[in-house]
């Protein structure tokens, strides 16, 4: 093979395993900094797991199964340094409305969420994700956010049986609230107060300066430490207390409970499942999760896809999109193996790998080594972790993605957007997908309302007419241009000569080409012309090849102008 081959051949694989970039250059600066990175998020990811298993009704050891697969796979696979994979608030959400709060239901929806993944990134489909829009992704978290900590309430207030479906889980929570249990709810209490006041601290917290004496750098860096790990802080101390009460005889809270101990076995995904009614089979697990199958893959890839993006461009470096959404498909295929649920990156623990410096995706192997040490020596201790705790964690987690101010600022620039948003934002309390799904289709019906309306300028008013499409032609336009161009040229006593100044025109389709040769022959039916002026080149041999009778073009305006004034 020639060299020029190689290098082809070097440059593909560099570019599907992105390790091979960074690796060379690795450091012992470099691994400092990662292995300070990978502890604060595993201390981070280790209490949020627990809770977010909570959230999408699983019991709490498959939230850590969820989180120590897409740190490895990530480590070879992943273009941003700062990413990390794994179990989030909306994610967890969605799998507790498609997965029927059945771990096997949850795990074949992993297997089948990275299949599809990988289905997309094999045929580079990530484009389909720009078709989501800003405000129907902010409408979606900030229900999202709602439905999510309301949905804490009850553990919060130590209530039994109330519904998953947000508006029952509303009424029934109030209708219990004469049932609430005292211990839970002032422990619950005072984890969200200890949250709030170590997190606003941790914000107030000055940069690190090498200029500073010794001993306010090391009480800078504990104090730091200490509020980045606030959720395993407010966790220990609320199970210290619980094992306090259980010591003496009595148990004022509700409690995890028991847990399934260990590693999970590596081993094939459900594609069935036995009941006591008999066997669910795969088809018909499937059609169970229904629109799941549609909607988790493409939320995780877009959760996941914006976090990259956001840290990128902050942090001054370049991520493939495409590449992101294979490390999420191989990460939720091989997490399946493991009893994950589907994950996604995460914008918290995210946030905390950025702000700890961490210097390549590495930082994910002591983040994913953290947590299985977790699930193999501690989890008989999460016994002890009370419900109120984990919906602190929870509540505070979610809070920040009700973002109130996006909608004055909405407002500002422009408030025909707030339609999709609010749409999808209360569609969303019914279910999910019709929120997603009905913000997409209002958003596009408004693009297409532009498509099919263009902004037709008029340039001219003397005796030849010249138009200019503003925004390009497509065919929902050609009525609208037929309707502009006879009011204007045609209706006119006598009709008007027009120029079509074409020069935000960058193609044409059959309909259009169809449409101008009738404008073309209406002209001449009213003894008036038009021309054409400043088309482009693909367009010209579009309509030079359509062979359409009557057809002139010019390359500028002045040479149509002076055309029609000798005509």
């Amino acid at each position: 093979m020639t060299e020029r081959a190689w290098r082809y051949i070097l440059g593909m694989v560099q570019k599907r395993l992105p390790i091979l970039e960074w690796l060379p250059h690795y450091s012992l600066k470099w691994l400092q900094l990662d292995s300070i990175a990978g502890l604060t998020v595993g201390l981070t990811v280790v209490p949020q797991a627990l809770a977010y298993a909570e959230v999408a009704g699983l019991p709490v050891q498959y939230g850590l199964y969820s989180s120590f697969m897409g740190c490895f796979v990530y480590f070879f696979l992943g273009t941003s340094r700062d990413v990390t994979l794994g179990p989030t608030a909306i994610m967890s959400l969605l799998v507790s409305f498609y997965a029927l709060h059945q771990p096997t239901y949850a795990v074949l929806l992993t297997f089948l969420s990275g299949c599809i993944q990988l289905a997309m990134g094999i045929l580079h489909l990530d484009f389909l994700l720009e078709f989501i829009s800003y405000p129907v992704i902010k409408g979606f978290t900030s229900a999202a956010s709602v439905t999510i900590g309301f949905g804490q309430i009850k553990n919060l207030l130590g209530l039994h049986d109330i519904p998953q479906q947000f508006f029952f889980q509303v009424y029934y929570t109030f209708l219990k609230v004469g049932q609430t249990r005292l211990g839970d709810t002032i422990l619950g209490l005072v984890c969200i107060v200890l949250l709030l006041l170590l997190k606003a601290m941790r914000d107030q917290v000055p940069p690190l300066h090498q200029q500073m004496p010794r001993c306010v750098r090391l009480s800078h860096i504990i104090v730091w430490s200490i509020t980045t790990a606030r959720n395993a802080l407010v966790i220990l101390f609320a199970g210290l207390i619980a094992y306090s009460f259980q010591v003496m005889g009595s148990q004022p809270f509700l409690l995890t409970g028991k847990t399934a101990e260990g590693l999970p076995p590596f081993q094939l995904p459900p594609f069935s499942e036995a009941t006591s009614n008999g066997t669910v089979s795969f088809i018909q697990m499937v059609q169970d999760m229904g629109a799941g199958l549609a909607v988790v893959p493409l939320m995780a890839l877009l959760e996941s896809i914006t976090i990259a993006k956001t840290f990128a461009s902050q942090n001054s470096y370049h991520i493939d999109s495409n590449q992101e959404l294979l490390a999420i498909g191989l990460t939720n295929l091989l997490g399946s193996f493991v009893s994950s649920y589907p994950v996604t990156g995460s914008f918290g623990r995210t946030a905390v790998n950025a702000q700890t410096g961490v210097c390549t995706p590495a930082g994910g192997l002591v983040t994913g080594v953290l947590v299985m040490l977790s699930l193999a020596y501690l989890t008989p201790l999460f016994y002890y972790i009370p419900k109120a705790a984990l919906a602190a964690v929870i509540i505070t987690a979610v809070a920040p993605l009700f973002d109130a101010k996006i909608l004055w600022t909405v407002w500002r620039v422009k408030r025909l957007d707030l339609v999709p948003m609010c749409v999808t934002f209360l569609f969303c309390f019914w279910e999910v997908q019709y929120g997603i799904l009905a913000g997409i289709l209002v958003s596009g019906m408004l693009l297409l309302y532009h498509v099919a309306r263009p902004q037709i300028q008029q340039i001219s008013k003397g005796p030849v007419l010249v138009l200019r499409p503003i925004s390009g032609l497509h065919f929902p336009a050609v009525e609208t241009l037929w309707k502009t161009v006879y009011n204007q040229a045609l209706s006119a006593s006598p009709p008007r000569c027009t120029i079509l100044d074409c020069t935000h025109i960058c193609n044409v389709d059959y309909t259009v080409m169809t449409g101008l040769g009738e404008l073309l022959e209406e002209f001449q039916n009213h003894g008036a012309s038009l021309v054409f002026a400043k088309l482009q080149a693909p367009v010209l041999f579009d309509l030079l090849s359509a062979d359409l009778k009557g057809f002139q073009h010019f390359s500028t305006l002045e040479e149509a102008e002076k055309y029609l004034s000798e005509e």
